[in-house]
């Protein structure tokens, strides 16, 4: 089974409801819920998400959440090849879509990607994790894994999503390196790595020899929501108000 979860679709409809009040909201994003209305997917639940404000980054946060998302795939690829547990963990792979000609909000972006049911938080880029239940720890694990695999210049962190049946698939991760900010505001660098590891503990899903950093420091206060480092922004433009399609 194929590591990314794609749209398989080109066309989502969105009422004029769940644009004016979104199901959902992260640290910096909304989220509606709409229906795909052509491809392999139509007629099933999807999600378009955009930002709070307008940032004069914004156009590079796309960027950076797709290139996270990449990036995440090839870690978790690895991961289930290596048969790290024993279910399948998949991510949603996101499309940067524009609201149609005709449209009040013609032209804005958004991220298009599949629905997923049942969404839990199970640890963030600051080092907050909910291990009491088997998910949690073993997506920890997954973090611990991703450092570990890339030889310390990667952390795959702020993991979130849904649990299934033969598995869990993730949506909105976070990438945080060695060059902060390299993977877009989410990426804490060198000090987030740190923070987040000064919270860590090893687990039952965890094997002895997967590398852990030398030295740890609490940076970062540890909350559940996403931490951002500082980014410059312009006067916030109206968010998306009305339905449509895309």
């Amino acid at each position: 089974m194929a590591t990314a979860r794609r749209n398989n679709a080109t066309g989502a409809i969105f009422d004029d409801n769940a644009m004016e009040h979104p199901f959902a909201e992260g640290s910096f994003r909304y989220v509606a819920k709409g229906k795909y209305t052509e491809g392999a997917r139509r007629g099933e639940k999807c999600v378009c998400k955009w930002f709070k404000t307008g940032s004069v980054y914004e156009d590079s946060y796309y960027e950076a959440d797709l290139r996270t998302a990449k990036k995440c795939i090839q870690i978790i690829s690895r991961f289930n090849k290596d048969r790290c547990i024993d279910r399948i963990v998949r991510v949603n792979l996101p499309e940067v879509w524009e609201i149609e000609a005709g449209h009040p909000l013609s032209g804005t972006k958004v991220l298009q990607e599949p629905y997923i049911k049942k969404y839990q938080k199970f640890n963030s880029n600051s080092g907050w994790k909910a291990d009491g239940f088997e998910w949690g720890r073993a997506m920890q694990a997954l973090s611990l894994y991703s450092y570990h695999i890339t030889g310390g210049k990667y952390l795959l962190c702020d993991l979130q999503g849904g649990v299934y049946k033969d598995g869990v698939i993730l949506t909105d991760p976070v990438i945080m390196s060695r060059n902060k900010g390299a993977y877009g505001p989410t990426d804490l660098g060198p000090d987030g790595i740190k923070s987040f590891f000064a919270n860590f503990e090893v687990n039952e899903y965890c094997q002895s020899y997967w590398r852990l950093p030398k030295k740890t420091k609490k940076v970062y206060k540890a909350r559940k929501g996403t931490t951002m480092h500082h980014v410059g922004t312009r006067v916030s433009r109206q968010p998306m108000t009305h339905g449509g399609h895309y």
